[in-house]
């Protein structure tokens, strides 16, 4: 009894201070939870890669093997010894020869007390060098398609369900749904043939000079490359966010609040644009953060398709490459967003409606 008694008495301070600042205490323990994911999520990077055939180091002396030229089989026999001698030198340098959760311990320690994600163990260069170059132009174009898609999204969403049942209506919920399922590996790789039988655009998604070099030419080239992309991305997530928009206002006018609201004699358009549309918010700021994240996980085929030198091209060679450092600082980093992006929707979400309110117990 006793046991009890002080353990709510230590407890006490947080129910105070959650009851006070109910939105503060949830946003710190989204936090607290995503740090716990992304050190559960580390950790199983870290053991998936040490079960990948090969490493790292096998791939460098292979490498290394094959630009050799060897006249005698007794030369290549050496060879062979010498590199396996340094393979296994190399992997007592780099700290391969220790076991995953070691090196994962290590590795936290030194990005937590030196703040240094390391340095690629191919290209040599540092992880956190290669991740910036690289990362700002993956969140333009996929901030470009949010922004979109979102506009795009409420406006076709609000406006078909307003003709719903009609032979519109049907039409286009027939090319969202169409869309939506189709394969977009497959719709990406007809853009490109597309681009490359007429001309019209280019086959890559970025131009082949840099932005220091001419600015304003830069965008107008910028544009021109990555409408194609664009394109794409924004037609395989527009169908599921509109249907989303379109049910939940159908949803909404449905409810005994409109009929009040029309009773009234308010316009329609005020109706549907002050009262229903709000709350078509809330599913939608909700969804966001997946939008997000499926953008992202998108993109990584979008930029190896099309030849586009973001975060998602990276992943894909730092995995062929079984670069550890550079796989988990990625992995970690995007992570990160799509977790920092749920705690925002959800903070958006507690501002929009002002019923929700966290921390407060029934």
């Amino acid at each position: 009894m006793n046991g009890f008694h002080f353990i709510s008495k230590v407890t006490t301070p947080w129910k105070l201070f959650k009851g006070k600042f109910p939105l503060l205490s949830f946003i710190l323990e989204r936090f607290t939870t995503m740090i716990v994911i992304l050190f559960v999520l580390g950790w199983a990077l870290f053991g998936l890669m040490e079960l990948a055939p090969g490493d790292i180091v096998d791939q460098m002396m292979t490498q290394q093997l094959l630009s050799q030229s060897s006249n005698t089989n007794n030369q290549a026999g050496n060879d062979k010894l010498f590199s396996e001698e340094q393979m296994s030198k190399t992997r007592e340098e780099l700290g391969l020869d220790k076991p995953f959760t070691v090196q994962y311990f290590k590795w936290l320690n030194r990005v937590i007390v030196h703040h240094d994600l390391g340095i690629s163990l191919i290209s040599r260069a540092p992880v956190s060098f290669l991740i910036s170059s690289r990362i700002i132009n993956s969140l333009i174009l996929n901030l470009i398609s949010l922004i979109f898609i979102t506009l795009f999204s409420f406006i076709l969403g609000v406006y078909f369900s307003s003709k719903a049942g009609t032979k519109i209506d049907i039409a286009a919920t027939f090319f969202a749904l169409f869309f939506h399922a189709f394969p977009g590996i497959l719709l990406l790789i007809l853009l490109q043939l597309f681009a490359s039988i007429s001309g019209l655009f280019p086959v890559t998604a970025y131009p082949d000079f840099s932005f220091s070099s001419s600015p304003i030419e830069f965008s107008f080239s910028y544009v021109y490359h990555v409408f194609l992309p664009l394109f794409a991305s924004f037609l395989g997530g527009i169908g599921g966010t509109m249907r989303m928009i379109r049910s939940t206002m159908l949803d909404q006018m449905g409810m005994p609040y409109i009929m009040a609201l029309r009773a009234r004699g308010i316009s329609e358009k005020r109706v549907y644009l002050c009262h229903a549309f709000r709350n078509t918010l809330n599913p939608y700021i909700t969804g966001s953060a997946n939008l997000l994240a499926s953008l992202f996980s998108g993109s990584l085929v979008l930029e190896i398709i099309f030849s586009y030198p973001g975060i998602g091209r990276l992943m894909y060679e730092a995995v062929l490459q079984q670069d550890v450092n550079l796989v988990l600082a990625n992995s970690m980093f995007i992570s990160s967003l799509v977790l920092v992006g749920m705690v925002i929707s959800d903070i958006l979400l507690a501002l929009v409606d002002p019923r929700i309110r966290y921390g407060k117990e029934n």
